[in-house]
């Protein structure tokens, strides 16, 4: 007996089969949430050497091809040599690497260690001399004098309890970061797998991304890949840009924080620069994140130092907000400035301190594909693409006809 299969049909019987597994997942989410986000964890978690080798080969692989530059420039000069090219970066990025993150756990972490220890063991201290740096500023006025060393007193209190509740358990606290970081450089075994799978990704980058693209060919209609390539391009030079940019214009900004307080003789100098260097990440909010907590570290330990310390960071942000920024990121994300704080917001919200980093950049993306399809149908309607047309006064659909005569006149 023949089978006579019939198209019609057989779409019908498809799409009933994925509405039904669609629903019959939505079912499980919500009865066996627990056990998905469980599996979810233990999948992550096998996955987690793999995640780490993407990752770093995704950030790092804008230095390999910097040091790709100049290998080439040394030893093309007469013959190609691709392979030894590829080789010498990636084994130079592995070594920076490698480096940096020695010189920050050998150098910098226990200085940060150091600077919290001392914190916790002088705060009483710090609030005697902080108080008494008021009372000297506000001789003449007894009533705000009063009130302020009644409130000097409730914060001292309760920051001394926090501090005797936090500070028996600071040396496990500091034993533990200090294994875990070496453990993390050494030996931990997600990040050691990760590293040379990074290393392979690297060698053979090209490889890698052929094969996707043959996979999305081989799958999907064209037209649908060229989207997906399209979005994904795009994607990788926001992320690349801001992130890359962000990071170097952070490590200048910490760098010279550093060498400033240090000239200034300034109080936990590493502990404040490696603050002002992270929070320099976030766009927009990260200068005022930074330096609340820094100028109350100056304040509480020296406060005849607080207002140069100021006056000196909002020099330094001005100075990355208006030259070295703009010099190293050129607008990476083209968002406008309600839209920078919109994401920063969202994204914080959700996700935290990595949200309002990585906010920014998604949203630019997004923005900027919304934008485009906007055009894009604005353009099928012959109406204007510009949005300045549509806050003046003037009817859009006697635009619309006029560039149709328009259109008409053209013989288009």
């Amino acid at each position: 007996m023949k089978f006579d299969s019939n198209k019609k049909y057989t779409t019908i019987a498809i799409y009933c089969i994925i509405t039904f597994a669609v629903f019959l997942f939505m079912v499980l989410a919500v009865f066996r949430f627990d056990g998905i986000v469980s599996l979810f964890e233990s999948t992550m978690k096998i996955l987690s050497p793999v995640i780490w080798g993407l990752v770093l080969a995704y950030l790092l692989n804008p230095v390999m091809k910097s040091f790709e530059k100049i290998f080439k420039s040394l030893t093309e000069r007469k013959k190609s040599h691709p392979r030894l090219n590829r080789r010498l970066s990636v084994a130079a990025t592995s070594i920076l690497t490698l480096a940096v993150l020695s010189a920050l756990i050998a150098i910098v972490l226990p200085q940060i260690v150091l600077s919290i220890s001392s914190i916790l063991n002088n705060l009483n201290s710090y609030f005697l001399n902080a108080e008494k740096w008021v009372n000297k500023l506000l001789a003449d006025n007894a009533q705000i004098n009063d009130f302020i060393n009644a409130e000097f007193e409730n914060i001292q209190k309760y920051a001394t309890e926090i501090a005797n509740k936090f500070q028996p358990q600071l040396k496990n606290i500091i034993s533990e970061l200090t294994q875990g970081a070496f453990s993390f450089l050494i030996g931990i075994k997600d990040f050691f797998l990760g590293f040379i799978i990074m290393i392979y990704l690297l060698l053979s980058k090209e490889k890698f991304a052929g094969q996707i693209k043959k996979t999305l060919y081989a799958f999907l209609p064209e037209k649908y890949c060229e989207n997906i390539l399209s979005i994904t391009h795009r994607a990788d030079s926001t992320f690349i840009g801001f992130i890359s940019g962000k990071a170097l214009d952070s490590l200048i900004i910490g760098l010279l924080c550093f060498i400033a307080m240090s000239l200034m003789n300034m109080p936990y100098a590493v502990l404040i620069s490696f603050i002002i260097g992270i929070t320099n990440m976030i766009p927009f909010f990260g200068p005022i994140i930074g330096a609340i907590p820094s100028g109350l570290l100056v304040l509480l330990s020296d406060p005849k130092k607080v207002i140069p310390f100021v006056i000196f960071v909002i020099i330094l942000q001005q100075f990355d907000g208006n030259i070295l920024g703009p010099k190293i990121l050129r607008d990476s994300t083209g968002l406008p400035a309600f839209w920078v704080m919109f994401a920063i917001f969202v994204g914080g919200g959700f996700f935290g301190f990595a949200g309002m980093l990585l906010g920014v950049p998604v949203f630019a993306v997004i923005y900027a594909i919304t934008r485009e399809s906007v055009e894009a149908r604005l353009k099928k309607k012959n109406l204007p693409v510009s949005t300045e047309e549509y806050i003046t006064k003037q009817d859009i659909k006697e635009i619309s006809e006029e560039n149709k005569n328009k259109c008409i006149d053209s013989g288009d």
